[in-house]
């Protein structure tokens, strides 16, 4: 199992994303760390789970979450996990930045 590491701009990409569901439901809210919390313990067993994404940058990969995408890389003996974005944006706008 490798180790899973969290980046800045992600944690804040949460941050956005949690505060917009707890301030809907703080069921809803719940449901998205918890389910969050899943699919890192799956990313951290499986790696190679998710999709690549390379030709938005090289050796990114990202895996579907709640019509969210959590973007990583997979280095030696861990995981970045680097954005969580809307599956509705243009990723490429996102990746350009």
């Amino acid at each position: 199992m490798g180790t899973l590491l969290i980046t800045i701009p992600a944690s804040q990409d949460l941050e956005e994303i949690s505060g917009y569901f707890l301030q809907a439901s703080v069921d809803a809210g719940d449901r998205f760390v918890e389910g969050f919390g899943k699919k890192c313990q799956q990313l951290a067993r499986y790696p190679h789970i998710g999709k690549s994404y390379a030709q938005l940058k090289p050796g990114l990969r990202g895996i579907s979450f709640m019509n969210h995408i959590i973007f990583y890389r997979v280095l030696e003996g861990r995981i970045e996990i680097l954005r969580v974005i809307s599956g509705y944006r243009n990723l490429r706008d996102v990746f350009a930045e």
